[in-house]
């Protein structure tokens, strides 16, 4: 039997793989109501693990109308998920850029590279972390205040209330590395 990592616990279950293929290809993939990552990154599909058995998956895009789908996943095996999302009608401005920003000097290619950790505004899933951080990037919304929730893998869990100006780009520092 293969360990199924679950938050800080490992357990001894039988698990499979699951494999999305999504358009858009960043959708973030729920199991359960439990958000495991990214569909795709720069054009590749993520493999992850989970439970064997029956699930619930569930991709998320803030662009996008979710799409659900019920698997059944057997151990040794990968479920394979395509997935084409149905756009919903374009938000209107004024819009502001939120842009993430670790709590460590930020390196050229990314402030936390690597990092797939779920972003949410006002409770609706929006991305994930390394969408969000470099200098070039980010995410635009209407102007307004929001409820900002990361769930770093880097930097642990972080909650703030934000403001977001219309037409400028608005850096929000979520917090300092975890101890290694």
């Amino acid at each position: 039997r293969d360990k199924l990592v679950t938050g800080v616990q490992t357990c001894a279950l039988p698990i499979s793989k699951i494999r999305v293929r999504s358009a858009p290809r960043g959708a973030g993939v729920f199991v359960d109501g439990k958000y495991i990552g990214p569909a795709g990154r720069f054009s590749v599909p993520e493999k992850y693990n989970i439970e064997a058995g029956s699930h619930e998956i569930t991709l998320k895009d803030p662009r996008y109308e979710d799409f659900s789908a019920k698997v059944d996943a057997k151990a040794g095996k990968t479920v394979k998920l395509s997935a084409k999302m149905k756009k919903k009608e374009e938000p209107k401005g004024p819009f502001a850029r939120l842009r993430l920003k670790g709590g460590e000097g930020e390196s050229f290619w990314s402030v936390a590279a690597g990092d797939i950790g779920a972003v949410y505004l006002n409770g609706q899933f929006m991305g994930h972390v390394d969408e969000l951080n470099d200098v070039g990037g980010g995410l635009l919304v209407p102007a307004g205040t929001y409820e900002l929730k990361v769930q770093s893998q880097i930097y642990g869990e972080f909650t703030k209330t934000v403001t977001l100006e219309a037409n400028k780009v608005n850096a929000v520092v979520y917090g300092t590395k975890k101890e290694q």
